[in-house]
């Protein structure tokens, strides 16, 4: 999950803590959660500053399910939804849903980009290190470190 813009919630953090609270209530229970994480905007680093985290949650939906609450989430916040990787309110990704692998044109898994992304694997390894990729086998802790798309990224504290 992600923000660069507060919206109406005065802080990005503020807004991720709102999404969360709202997990509940389409049945995603949330076991886990990291810390947020700070990040230079990308692929433009002159826009504002993202926070992000990663969220284990058991659910008994398939991942379909779970990206149409997640969607539904971000619109009841004020999503709206512009140009690809343009700054947003916010942004809630289905990283993976356990060993599936799927690919349509409404949703690829596991997400096809978050391996390259520190801003995804360091939460994510923060709270699960051993976790599998699904296709790659390597481990959060490992991706973490391999990869290359906002390697600024650090925990907020």
């Amino acid at each position: 999950m992600g923000s660069n813009l507060a919206g109406r919630y005065g802080s990005s953090e503020a807004l991720l803590e709102a999404a969360l609270a709202r997990f509940p209530a389409v049945g995603l229970k949330i076991l886990k959660r990291s810390s947020w994480w700070r990040s230079a905007a990308w692929p433009d680093p002159n826009a504002p500053e993202y926070r992000n985290g990663v969220v284990l949650v058991e659910a008994s939906a398939p991942p379909q399910a779970m990206l149409q609450a997640l969607l539904a989430i971000e619109a009841e916040l004020g999503r709206e939804r512009g140009a690809r990787n343009a700054p947003r309110t916010l942004d809630l990704d289905l990283i993976a849903h356990g060993r599936t692998v799927v690919a349509t044109p409404a949703l690829t898994l596991p997400h096809p980009r978050a391996h390259e992304r520190r801003f995804v694997m360091g939460p994510l390894a923060q709270i699960a290190p051993d976790w599998v990729h699904p296709t790659l086998g390597a481990t959060a802790a490992e991706l973490s470190a391999r990869a290359n798309v906002g390697t600024d990224a650090a925990p907020t504290s």
